[in-house]
C-alpha cells in the first residue's frame, strides 16, 4: 500500500512513502534544476572530439562551485565524480577518465546540483562532432519517448500511464526500453519513492497527485534491452554493444498538469547533431 506524506513533516530519508510538496518547494526545485540546465547548455560547445570525460567532469565541478552548488554524486555511495558520462554502448554510470572523445561518439552527461538542500537532477545527449544516422535516429526516439512519459503527467493518472506511453512509443520504433533501471522521486532527498518504471500497464502504480516531484529518464537501446554492469560496481552497458541513449527531466505534478523544472533556458536540451 502507497501512502502519501507530507512533505513538511516527513524524515528527511527514503521511507517508502511519496512525499507532496508545497507551492513554496517547487521554487527551490525550480532554481536548483535551472543551475542544473544552465551547466548541461553551457556543455554544448564543450563536448568535441579530443576533450576527455575527466575534463567535463572538472567543468560540472567548477560550474557548481562557481554558483554555489555541489554535484550531488561526490562520495554517493562511494562514487568519486562530479557527474556520469556514459559513451555509446553505455547505458548508465559512466565514469569519467583521461580518455578522449571520439568524433562520432554520442554521450549521455548526467548532472545533479544541490542547491539550498534541493537536488536539480537532468541528464541529456551529446553528439561528439558528426555521427551516423544511426546515432542520431536513436536520440531521436529517445528524446520523444520521454516528451511522451512527460504528456502522461497529470493527476489521477499513474505511473504506469508513464511507462505504457515511453514503451509503446520506443517498441514502435523498433528500439528497446532498459528495464533495469528506472526514474525516481527527488527534492530534499537524491533518490527517493516512487520509482518511474519506463514501461508498463496503463492504470498500474501509484497514482499521482499534485506536489510529487519525481524524474523520467528513459534509457533506450539500439539492440536488446539487456543490460549488465562491469566490475567497477557503477557502469552499465549494453549486453550486445548496442547504441544506448537517455534523456531525463525532473518534473513536479501540478493542478493541472505537471512543471518540467529542468527546462533548457537556451532550448539546447536536445542537441543540434550533424549527420557524417
Amino acid at each position: 500500500m502507497i501512502n502519501y506524506v507530507d512533505a513538511a513533516v516527513a524524515p528527511l530519508r527514503n521511507t517508502g512513502d511519496i512525499r507532496l510538496y508545497a507551492a513554496a518547494d517547487f521554487d527551490g526545485m525550480r532554481k536548483a534544476c535551472q543551475l542544473t540546465a544552465s551547466c548541461l547548455d553551457e556543455l554544448v560547445d564543450f563536448v568535441k572530439p579530443g576533450v576527455t570525460t575527466q575534463a567535463i567532469d572538472d567543468f560540472v565541478y567548477g560550474y557548481g562551485r562557481d554558483h554555489g552548488a555541489l554535484p550531488a554524486t561526490i562520495y554517493y555511495r562511494g562514487y568519486t565524480k562530479s557527474v556520469c558520462t556514459s559513451i555509446n554502448h553505455v547505458v548508465c554510470h559512466g565514469i569519467p577518465d583521461e580518455k578522449p572523445l571520439r568524433e562520432g561518439e554520442i554521450v549521455n552527461i548526467d548532472v545533479t546540483f544541490i542547491v539550498d538542500g534541493w537536488h536539480g537532477d537532468s541528464s541529456r545527449m551529446y553528439g561528439v562532432g558528426a555521427i551516423k544516422r544511426a546515432a542520431e535516429r536513436l536520440i531521436e526516439v529517445t528524446h520523444e519517448s520521454l516528451m511522451r512519459g512527460i504528456a502522461a503527467v497529470r493527476p489521477g493518472n499513474t505511473t504506469g500511464d508513464i511507462g505504457e506511453a515511453i514503451q509503446r512509443y520506443v517498441e514502435g520504433e523498433r528500439c528497446s526500453v532498459v528495464r533495469d533501471f528506472c526514474g525516481h522521486g527527488v527534492g530534499k532527498l537524491f533518490h527517493d519513492t516512487p520509482n518511474i518504471l519506463h514501461y508498463g500497464r496503463k492504470g498500474e502504480g501509484p497514482v499521482l497527485k499534485p506536489g510529487m516531484i519525481f524524474t523520467i529518464e528513459p534509457m533506450v537501446n539500439l539492440g536488446r534491452p539487456h543490460v549488465k554492469v562491469l566490475s567497477d560496481g557503477w557502469t552499465a552497458v549494453t549486453r550486445d554493444r548496442s547504441l544506448s541513449a537517455q534523456f531525463e527531466h525532473a518534473v513536479g505534478v501540478t493542478d493541472t498538469g505537471c512543471e518540467v523544472f529542468t527546462l533548457s533556458p537556451k532550448g539546447l536540451f536536445k542537441p543540434p547533431l550533424t549527420v557524417a
